[in-house]
């Protein structure tokens, strides 16, 4: 498997789309910039400051389809021409009023039968505090007893996650729920896995979320596959390394707890790695979607289907990688006939910058795939022979 073909790594890229993922990239990889960045960001936003206009004309426009749904059209036949499916999310985050919920509730209902309309986009996704609160999750999360008022914000909280799957599976497409912090985590566990008991039967319809940068998911793996294999379910499983490193250890610092994240980048790798050797032995009891930008990770799934004479377009696992990113491995896979699709975000600027906040510290990290990132597209530059500093 080679992912140093750039030609079709950034072959849906024109030359000016080029230039403005090198220096996006370059200006991201900026650790006390983004920091800086993000901090005054969330200010301005809390202050109504006019910030929108900056974002949509820099880190937006890689990391976003467009503002409505409709708008994300184009993005997604492009990929689609090039073998590349997508799943669509109204990306809108933080905000927790009832009206909000109900809100995103039928934008997801909304994308689920957007969905059923192609063949582009086979899967979709929710973020569970989009569609409840996320200080009910906690509450929740920690064994605390509700109140009346809080009982009843649960119960229409899992309504929503119920009617979403349920119209889901009656369409046929596939439901991914997004993993979230670790004090609001183990609540939609165990909602995830009640959903999967429920309309998992046949086939695997709605998929869990494990972030392997913490120390306790590969225990939590085996205990559910031991669940599906004696309730007689279906597993949809999504592997991630984890999006909220920075956030979790604060978290454990805060509190004075020992942090539930792996040490480093290279036992976060094991951690995962070791979850694929026990997942893949046993692909025929659930589906796996491969949620990563690592290669040596992807490789390691791509040579155990040829050596086990799996092909390539195998139903059961899924590559993904987030749209803006990685490119070189999505289309190099697609190329290859794999199952490749695209995590595609799209929303108002001003309700998706949290999102862009969080892609961004993503690739200051010194997990960060950033400098292979520019490495690359600096590459297919002089492929083209265009100089870097000019436009």
């Amino acid at each position: 498997m080679n992912f140093e073909n750039t030609k079709r790594a950034y072959l849906i890229k024109s030359n000016i789309e080029l230039y403005q993922a090198f220096y996006l990239f370059r200006i991201i990889s900026n650790k006390n910039l983004v920091y800086l960045g993000s901090r005054l960001s969330l200010i301005a936003l809390k202050l109504r400051f006019p910030i929108s206009g900056i974002f949509r004309r820099t880190i937006f426009k890689q990391f976003c389809a467009g503002f409505k749904k409709e708008d994300s059209i184009k993005v997604i036949n492009r990929l689609n021409k090039l073998d590349v499916k997508s799943y669509m999310h109204y990306a809108s985050e933080g905000q927790n009023s009832e009206l909000v919920m109900d809100f995103n509730f039928k934008k997801t209902i909304n994308t689920i039968s957007f969905s059923k309309t192609t063949n582009a986009l086979p899967f979709t996704v929710f973020k569970a505090t989009s569609l409840g609160s996320a200080s009910l999750f906690k509450k929740k999360n920690s064994g605390v007893v509700l109140n009346l008022n809080e009982m009843a914000a649960w119960g229409r909280t899992i309504d929503r996650i119920q009617k979403c799957c349920k119209y889901a599976k009656k369409l046929n497409v596939k439901m991914l729920i997004d993993a979230e912090e670790s004090w609001v985590q183990n609540a939609i566990d165990e909602i995830a896995e009640d959903l999967m008991e429920v309309f998992n039967k046949e086939k695997a319809y709605i998929f869990t979320t494990l972030q392997l940068y913490r120390k306790d998911r590969l225990k939590y793996l085996h205990e559910l596959f031991s669940k599906a294999n004696r309730k007689d379910f279906r597993l949809g499983i999504k592997l991630v390394r984890g999006a909220y490193i920075e956030k979790e250890n604060k978290h454990s610092m805060d509190l004075g707890i020992p942090s539930i994240i792996c040490k480093s980048k290279e036992a976060t790798d094991i951690n995962f790695n070791n979850a694929l050797d026990y997942i893949l032995p046993r692909i025929e009891q659930c589906k796996l979607f491969l949620g990563s930008h690592c290669e040596s990770s992807i490789l390691k799934v791509t040579e155990w289907m040829k050596s086990n004479d799996i092909p390539n377009n195998y139903r059961n696992i899924w590559f993904s990688q987030l749209y803006g990113m990685a490119d070189h491995i999505s289309f190099n896979l697609a190329a290859q006939g794999y199952n490749v699709i695209k995590y595609v975000p799209y929303g108002p600027v001003k309700d998706v910058i949290p999102y862009l906040i969080r892609r961004a510290e993503e690739n200051t990290s010194v997990r960060s795939q950033t400098p292979r990132e520019l490495k690359l597209i600096k590459k297919e530059l002089k492929r083209r022979k265009l100089n870097e500093f000019e436009l």
